[in-house]
């Protein structure tokens, strides 16, 4: 792997054995291929593990760290960037999808305009697909702007 253009894919996964496979699809498909996936599982008492490991088997990109105790989704990701490899971090929750350019798009973005960090807006969706409505986020944010409401999400 390149690991001057790799987007290490921080995923924490707590009881997520409806919602990540999509979510594991989703980072499989990008058009920016360049990536190592890290699931981070914060002890599931469901399948989650077993869906991951299924994937992990052909795709040596994803990974897999199953932690010991509960740590809460802040702790997971922490421990997450700490095994990551990429000059890029990117954040997805297990019960999330990206568009298939996602990371294309917004590392051209990042590398045109010389930005060391960005974020997006999202869209929300019900479980099975329906739009419901687009969340947008600031041009640009401050440090007054961030600790009223926080605008970067994953």
């Amino acid at each position: 792997m390149n690991n001057i253009e790799l987007v290490s894919i921080i995923t924490p996964m707590f009881n997520s054995e409806s919602t990540i496979e999509t979510t594991i699809l989703s980072v499989k498909d990008q058009s920016w291929q360049n990536w190592e996936l890290i699931l981070i599982d914060d002890k599931s008492e469901d399948k989650s593990v077993e869906i991951a490991k299924k994937y992990m088997k052909n795709d040596e990109r994803i990974k897999l760290i199953k932690l010991k105790n509960r740590q809460g989704a802040a702790q997971t990701r922490n421990i997450g960037i700490s095994k990551s490899n990429g000059r890029y971090i990117a954040f997805l929750d297990s019960d999330d999808f990206w568009d298939k350019d996602k990371l294309s798009k917004q590392l051209n973005f990042m590398r045109k305009n010389k930005y060391p960090f960005t974020f997006t807006g999202f869209e929300m969706q019900t479980e099975e697909g329906q739009f419901l409505r687009y969340v947008k986020v600031p041009i640009k944010v401050n440090y007054k702007l961030i600790i009223r409401t926080n605008h970067i999400y994953c």
